[in-house]
């Protein structure tokens, strides 16, 4: 696979605001595992720097998170694992309404791109229209949709 992998869009500004809510969460953790367990000296730096740790690990996580594109196919970046899928595991980059059931309800997520596996399967791309990367910015989410699209059409073209 190739290694000039490329993210068609900027990130949005809504990830420091996870990466700000995760130092807060991680913050009033350490704070209360302290008090809890009447830490003192060494045990307060351990559990401090245990707990920074995760977070500038988080935090990398979470920045790099999203969908790369490259000639050769499309690199998957979530939270705890990557997928690579080449062009010709792909038959088809589509849109799709997400819904959920919460009783006799109906609640409307917003849409999310899917790629359609040559097995009949789809994997989700992590790109959410009401994410953090383009909650404010529909016009971009449709772009990268249409982006992904164009690649996946101009690699089906030149096999």
């Amino acid at each position: 696979m190739a290694d000039n992998w490329v993210r068609p869009y900027q990130p949005g500004s809504g990830r420091w605001v996870v990466i700000a809510w995760e130092a807060f969460a991680l913050a009033m953790l350490s704070w209360a595992t302290v008090r809890q367990f009447d830490l003192i000296g060494h045990g307060v730096r351990v559990v401090a720097c245990l707990l920074a740790a995760i977070w500038v690990v988080g935090a990398w996580r979470v920045l790099q998170l999203g969908v790369y594109v490259s000639a050769e196919g499309v690199l998957i970046r979530g939270l705890l694992r990557s997928r690579v899928m080449t062009w010709r595991e792909i038959t088809g980059v589509r849109m799709h309404r997400t819904t959920h059931r919460l009783g006799p309800w109906e609640i409307e997520s917003g849409r999310t791109v899917l790629l359609e596996r040559r097995d009949g399967g789809t994997v989700n791309t992590e790109l959410w229209e009401q994410g953090v990367d383009f909650h404010s910015r529909p016009t971009v989410f449709k772009a990268v949709y249409q982006e992904i699209r164009n690649r996946h059409r101009r690699a089906a073209d030149s096999t």
